[in-house]
């Protein structure tokens, strides 16, 4: 049905570079991968079922995009995306210089 090609789990989201057959819906996809991965995270870490009860675990929205030709790049982009969020976020960060 469907094959992970790379994925990296990242503090505020997670990026998943997949294929899944043409026949199949992409909502479907992403209700069953949802909805699997809920069940496989509640079970591992039973703190989370506490937590969040009868809530949803998941944001009710997701992006898709499609890729072809650019496969390797976005496996890169995937592998590196945290590297370059922590370097981006230690670049933001303004020094205050105190009045003295």
């Amino acid at each position: 049905m469907w094959k992970f090609i790379e994925t990296h789990a990242m503090k505020e989201h997670i990026p998943i570079l997949t294929k899944i057959l043409p026949q199949l819906a992409v909502s479907s996809f992403i209700g069953c991968l949802k909805g699997k991965l809920s069940l496989m995270l509640f079970e591992r870490y039973t703190n989370l079922k506490y937590k969040y009860g009868n809530q949803n675990f998941w944001v009710k929205g997701y992006y898709i995009s499609t890729v072809s030709l650019n496969t390797k790049i976005v496996e890169e982009y995937i592998k590196n995306q945290e590297k370059e969020d922590m370097i981006s976020d230690s670049l933001s960060k303004k020094e205050y210089v105190g009045p003295f």
